[in-house]
């Protein structure tokens, strides 16, 4: 027991401490800085995709083999294609009395998305904590680093929109709450057998690759369509393997 609570405490602080870094990133940049947010969501894109693809994929097929990975990444694929229609059929009020209330309701709808793909991350570290020490580390480590770019996203359309920098911090804090309980509830399946550790370490890699290639790409692109965008995805790819290769 003492455990899994262990688990879900790294669960919560990974996605506090990342989305909460990037709130308070946001004081010291404005909307301008396009170029350094497009390079660091495609620094995240490359870092979770090379983790996932050399670490958390080849646990997953150790311990279950093939078939229960390609279910469980199908499922979490499904799952955040779901949460991402779902998101885009919230609406809020218009009677918001701030200086913009379109940015702020972008911010809103922002820190929804975060929070709601931050419980599949969650369940990828409970899991990978249940598959090994040195994987859930490197998740761990991998997710956190993913959330700042996410924690500054939310951050600067509600800034932008008119709310102060405490509300702000808070918000992006709260975002990262459900990865917390997402690790609670991954480290619980992973005890049931080594195929339901699959399941979940091949869950959590659908949702992150499709976070990767269906938001974290696309908006890089979007903010600024250089060179450096790119040359931050390599870079990402290059310490993933790092991470990887030194997890074994």
């Amino acid at each position: 027991m003492e455990r899994l609570w262990m688990i879900t405490l790294i669960g919560f602080a990974a996605g506090m401490l990342g989305t909460g870094i990037g709130g308070i990133g946001s004081f010291f940049l404005d909307r301008k800085g396009n170029r350094f947010m497009s390079f660091i969501l495609e620094f995240s894109a490359g870092l979770m995709m090379a983790v996932v693809c050399f670490d958390l994929l080849p646990h997953a097929f150790e311990l279950g083999g093939l078939e229960w990975t390609l279910i469980g990444i199908v499922f979490g694929v499904a799952v955040i294609v779901y949460l991402d229609n779902f998101i885009k059929t919230m609406k809020f009020g218009r009677k918001l009395k701030v200086v913009n209330s379109r940015l702020l309701r972008v911010g809103m709808l922002m820190i929804i998305g975060v929070a709601l793909h931050n419980f599949p991350e969650g369940v990828a570290i409970g899991s990978g904590f249940d598959a090994s020490v040195k994987l859930g580390i490197s998740l761990t480590f991998v997710i956190a680093v993913h959330n700042i770019p996410e924690g500054l996203a939310v951050a600067l359309p509600m800034k932008a929109g008119g709310l102060g920098n405490l509300k702000v911090f808070i918000y992006t804090l709260c975002a990262g709450i459900p990865m917390g309980i997402g690790a609670f509830i991954g480290a619980v399946l992973g005890e049931i057998s080594q195929e339901v550790i699959s399941i979940c370490l091949g869950f959590a890699g659908g949702a992150m690759l499709y976070i990767v290639c269906g938001d974290l790409i696309p908006e890089s692109k979007n903010m600024y369509k250089g060179r450096l965008s790119t040359i931050g995805n390599i870079l990402g790819i290059i310490l993933g393997i790092i991470i990887s290769v030194g997890t074994h």
